[in-house]
């Protein structure tokens, strides 16, 4: 669904309330197409855009995806916050990455989060 081309106006809100629908969708990858088209018509991303596409992504069982939603994130100089690190962290539980999970709490503690 490509919401240029739907007429709705492009705001972060209306892609975040996208994102979200993909994220309660278990539509991952859609949500990462999301937040490219975002970037493509220069809509700003930020925190609850990436939370939301990340905690789909946990769903999906996309940890490696979560994480990278997370190295974007702090490169694009957007606040990180417990919702977005405990969604990533949850994303590696599941994946069976515990080592990731674990490097996410230690993450969060030194960024005093």
């Amino acid at each position: 669904v490509q919401m240029a081309s739907a007429r709705v106006e492009l705001s972060t809100i209306t892609y975040n309330a996208a994102v979200s629908a993909c994220e309660t969708g278990g539509q991952w990858d859609q949500a990462l197409r999301l937040l490219v088209e975002m970037a493509s018509v220069h809509v700003a991303l930020n925190t609850l855009t990436y939370s939301a596409a990340i905690s789909a992504c946990e769903k999906g069982g996309q940890w490696d995806q979560a994480l990278r939603l997370l190295v974007e994130m702090a490169s694009a100089h957007v606040e990180l916050d417990t919702i977005t690190y405990n969604a990533a962290a949850s994303a590696c539980e599941k994946g069976g990455e515990w080592d990731q999970a674990l490097m996410l709490l230690v993450n969060m503690e030194s960024a005093r989060i």
